[in-house]
This record gives C-alpha cells, sequence and structure tokens, in this order.
C-alpha cells in the first residue's frame, strides 16, 4: 500500500497487477484506462478496482495533480508487472 502523487500530465506506464489493485483518489483529477476501454476521469472520493491481469494505467489530468494510494492484495502472488510507455496520443485520446 502506497501513496503516489502524479503532477499535471504524469502518468504511469502500461502496467498489469497478477492479484489486482485498487485505486482511493485523494486529491485532484486524473485518468484511469484499461486496454481497449476509453479513458476514465478519475477524482478525489473515487474507488478503482483494477482486476487481476488486466492492463490499465492511471495519473493526472493535463489541467491538475492527482494523489491515490494503491493497494495491493494477495503481493505473494505477485505486485506489478511494467509495459510500455502511454504515448501521448493515448494520453490525449480522452473521449468527451
Amino acid at each position: 500500500m502506497g501513496s503516489v502523487t502524479f503532477e499535471k500530465g504524469a502518468r504511469s506506464n502500461w502496467h498489469s497487477h497478477p492479484a489486482g489493485q485498487i485505486l482511493l483518489v485523494t486529491n485532484g483529477t486524473g485518468y484511469h484506462q484499461q486496454r481497449g476501454k476509453p479513458i476514465e476521469v478519475i477524482k478525489k472520493g473515487d474507488v478503482i478496482k483494477c482486476l487481476p491481469g488486466v492492463e490499465h494505467w492511471h495519473g493526472a489530468s493535463k489541467r491538475s495533480p492527482m494523489t491515490h494510494v494503491a493497494v495491493n492484495p494477495n503481493t505473494e502472488n505477485g505486485v506489478i508487472t511494467w509495459l510500455l510507455p502511454v504515448t501521448d496520443s493515448e494520453y490525449d485520446n480522452l473521449k468527451n
């Protein structure tokens, strides 16, 4: 479990978690996307459940930093598999 702050425009690489992950957004506005699905806007108070093995990324919006607490259950199954960076065109693909 840990708190992570993303500055405006910052984001993680694509990644997955063998046992899943829970994100508790504690400040700001950001984005979350599962592979093959549209980007979701996330904000303070939101809870995001990342299912085991599902590739996704998360980070801050262009206009606001975002902080979340990441909870990684069942770490004996592994914690994270890092993948390729999220490209600018992927990040900019927010559908309103």
